[in-house]
């Protein structure tokens, strides 16, 4: 018996270092309380179960009021975003305009088309490959809207004229960020 508990004590003391560790990365002295607030809001918008490539989800966060904007495909996502930010500790209120795209055969059938476009060019499948690709393809009545973010302008370019190959699309917008 006691040779166990001397075989234990470093186990038991680097857990408890580590959960110390943890507590201390967690709460993030050197951010604000509106960082706090803009990071968790993110991380819980990100971690919604149905959020995908084919929705955009955006948001403001004015003191303790959230503002969300956006388009989602599926109208229980613009439920699920509202409540999950409105439990974060720190907000006081949810304006939720983000709006539901409406449902369309032949949006859904654009999506996929969009989506193989783009994702299938030579030097944009490693945006695909991430848990949220940061291309999101949003399409509206059969016009397509490009929004997120790309590595390079080369990025962004080529995912617009993949997007303006496929048929029957009425327009292509390219709002892709380079950073």
């Amino acid at each position: 018996m006691r040779r166990l508990n001397w075989f234990l004590m470093p186990i038991v003391a680097l857990v408890a270092l580590g959960t110390m560790s943890a507590a201390k990365t967690t709460q993030n002295p050197g951010l604000t309380p509106q960082q706090r607030l803009e990071k968790e809001v993110r991380h819980e918008l990100i971690m919604l179960p149905y959020y995908g490539v084919f929705d955009n989800l955006e948001f403001k966060v004015e003191g303790g009021k959230v503002t969300l904007f956006g388009q989602v495909a599926r109208p229980t996502l613009k439920s699920d975003a509202g409540g999950v930010v409105k439990h974060i500790e720190g907000v006081e209120s949810v304006d939720n305009k983000i709006e539901v795209l409406p449902l369309s055969p032949n949006d859904d059938r654009i999506r996929l088309a969009e989506y193989r476009a783009i994702f299938r060019t030579d030097g944009l499948l490693y945006y695909a490959v991430r848990a949220v690709p940061p291309i999101h393809i949003i399409v509206k009545n059969g016009n397509v809207d490009l929004v997120g973010v790309v590595s390079k302008q080369m990025d962004k370019n080529l995912a617009g004229i993949a997007a303006n190959s496929v048929p029957g699309v009425f327009s292509v917008k390219n709002d892709l960020r380079v950073e």
